[in-house]
């Protein structure tokens, strides 16, 4: 863990990604570097338990609608660009290796995959997610990610293998995934949701955590129990998981959990990679990265031109695409461990994928100008660009966190005034309808400082959240300040019962959806009553002042607690009245000072006469009405203490 730590952080100050700090780790901690383990082989099933929760995070990520939206693209030029790269490097790997078949379409298929994980990352930070020549790319980069499950599957049963038995345990492996895919869905659509709805019902983070690992867990056993891959069964509980209204949060909650496995996992890779094949096989290396990347940019342009993408977009995609894929390292530790590839082998492509991806960031950020010098047509390119949002080209605007129903009124409003605004938000779909609406959108979480950078927090006027989540508020205003300290922070809300937490985290103002929505109303009333509109305004400024003081607590009924949800995080508004032998006849509300740190007091009722709490100088006698306004358990020991002094 201290090689891993050390090393990400040195690879990110010289902004290499993260998983080529781990296979350095691996390195270094491996028979190549320190030997801090004798017997690194007895790893694997750290190894095993990494690919569970890297291919788990997939399904998570994996989005059938955004895939249907864009099903041309993922199922005809994904495929025709993973079937040619797999096809022509197994034949040249054959030809110039003299290797098995099976091994050779294995080490094809690990060349032909991209970097999800890199790509993502760089596009998103880069703000360019969503054109065109983005959009091409990803669509490839899913096929590819489903294309590792077959990978997965069929590895297993390469070893030890001839052509009639592998042609038996394929069919066999078949039915078994048809079996399992059937079960774990049944199970997806009766089971799951009934569990995960007692879970949220809890409201306890960590039970919500432990039992999205145990599906995950328990899936990954059931394939395992029927011959297949661990991973497999991962990746479908990650897809059921990834179509439930709870996506979200696990993605947020299971992170940690997944980059720490990921980290071990590509650790335990870095374990396998031999210094000695580094220097031995250098030529071949070096010659290899450069065949790979050349062949699979003209590979991506090629497959592009049969499906109406422009030259310049082809181009920029085959130049994002060009790398060895994170995936490629799963599939040659597992080819390795079966013995269908040696260490060697395992080794070369391993020092091939690594030196593609350590190329790649630097390629992605020159990726369009490198296809306008390969396609110089400058009006292709104009055509492209347009209507192409980019973030830095304005300033002294709103930058709008969260693009929901009231995420789109606020910018609806802010357009018919002509004032700009920059939007990020979280949901593929909506960025994707959006964005093709015009909509100046970028995809990305709001927690992170990158994505606010990108979204042009440093030149905005005033940061909205418009999101009703108070924690992940409080994420965003952290990071908003962190980027800029005197910016302006508007945090939505639903109710008040946060406004305090969101004050404290840095918020300018915090606007409570339920009491303005009442303010409104009260507005409305007062002024069809007659009540001058200064007044009205006076009165509404005064309540925003005292933050919404006089909308707080009210009498509760019968289905109060229906109605409104969990009572003991409402304020509940009750009256006392003191009967003969209450203990506060006799006593002034001063002399009642044990009161004020349980409630409010909001009136004295005597004699059908309301007097407010800051005027009453008199003692209390029998028959008076205190008015108490608090949380429902000390609203009782109020009651309790002004009739029996407790």
């Amino acid at each position: 863990m201290l090689i891993a730590v050390v090393s990400v952080a040195l690879f990110k100050r010289i902004h290499l990604p993260p998983i080529l700090a781990y296979l350095f780790a691996g390195v270094i901690a491996g028979p190549s570097g320190i030997s801090l383990f004798a017997h690194p082989e007895e790893m694997h099933l750290l190894a095993e338990v990494g690919i569970v929760f890297l291919l788990f995070s997939l399904g998570l990520e994996f989005s059938l609608p955004k895939l249907l939206a864009m099903r041309s693209l993922v199922f005809g030029a994904g495929l025709l660009q993973m079937l040619t790269t797999t096809v022509l490097g197994s034949l040249v790997v054959f030809l110039v290796t003299e290797v098995s078949v099976s091994a050779a379409i294995v080490m094809g298929g690990m060349l032909a995959l991209s970097s999800t994980a890199i790509v993502i990352k760089q596009v998103t930070e880069m703000g360019i997610l969503n054109n065109v020549r983005t959009q091409f790319a990803i669509s490839i980069l899913l096929f590819q990610d489903m294309a590792v499950v077959p990978f997965l599957i069929v590895i297993p049963l390469l070893s030890g293998a001839d052509s009639s038995s592998l042609a038996w345990a394929l069919s066999l492996a078949l039915v078994k995934g048809v079996v399992v895919v059937t079960l774990l869905m049944s199970v997806g659509k009766w089971l799951l949701p009934w569990v995960f709805r007692e879970v949220a019902r809890t409201r306890t983070d960590e039970l919500f955590v432990l039992t999205t690992i145990l599906v995950a867990l328990l899936a990954g056993g059931l394939t395992y129990a029927f011959g297949l891959s661990m991973a497999l069964g991962a990746f479908l509980a990650g897809m059921m998981l990834g179509e439930s209204q709870y996506k979200y949060q696990l993605e947020a909650d299971i992170r940690p959990f997944r980059d720490i496995l990921m980290g071990l996992f590509f650790a335990t890779v870095g374990m396998q990679l031999k210094i000695s094949v580094l220097f031995e096989y250098w030529y071949w290396i070096i010659l290899g990265v450069t065949l790979l990347m050349i062949t699979k940019v003209a590979l991506v342009r090629i497959s592009a031109s049969l499906f109406a993408i422009s030259k310049v977009d082809a181009w920029s995609a085959g130049v994002k695409l060009c790398q060895v894929g994170e995936f490629s390292f799963v599939i040659a530790a597992l080819a390795n461990s079966h013995g269908v590839i040696t260490a060697t082998q395992s080794s070369v492509i391993v020092c091939i994928g690594v030196i593609s991806m350590a190329l790649t960031p630097y390629l992605i950020e020159k990726s369009l100008g490198i296809a306008q010098w390969l396609s110089p047509d400058k009006r292709v390119l104009q055509a492209q660009e347009q209507g192409v949002f980019e973030p830095e080209d304005i300033s002294h605007h709103v930058l709008i966190c969260g693009f929901g129903r009231v995420g789109q009124s606020v910018a609806r409003m802010l357009d018919m005034e002509d004032v700009d605004y920059n939007v990020v938000d979280v949901d593929p779909i909506r960025v994707h309808e959006s964005r093709s609406a015009g909509e100046p959108v970028i995809f990305g979480d709001a927690t992170q400082k990158d994505i606010l950078l990108n979204a042009g927090v440093l030149t905005a006027k005033l940061v909205l959240i418009t999101f009703s989540e108070a924690e992940k508020a409080k994420l965003v205003i952290d990071a908003a300040r962190q980027c800029r300290d005197d910016i302006d922070v508007m945090v939505r809300t639903y109710r008040d019962a946060e406004l305090d937490e969101l004050y404290k985290a840095g918020a300018s103002q915090v606007v409570p959806e339920l009491q303005e929505g009442s303010l409104m109303l009260i507005s409305q009333v007062m002024h069809y009553a007659g009540i001058p509109m200064s007044r009205i305004l006076k009165r509404v400024r005064e309540e925003r002042k005292g933050r919404y003081d006089h909308l707080h607590g009210f009498y509760p009924g019968e289905t109060t607690e229906i109605s409104y949800g969990t009572a003991d995080k409402l304020e509940f508004m009750h009256a006392v009245v003191l009967g003969a032998n209450a203990f506060a006849i006799g006593k002034t509300l001063v002399e009642l000072d044990k009161l004020n740190n349980k409630v409010k007091i909001k009136s004295v009722r005597r004699d059908a006469v309301d007097w407010d709490p800051s005027e009453w100088k008199g003692v209390l006698e029998s028959g008076d009405v205190i008015v108490v306004a608090g949380k429902p358990r000390r609203v009782e020991r109020a009651e309790r203490y002004l009739l029996e002094g407790d």
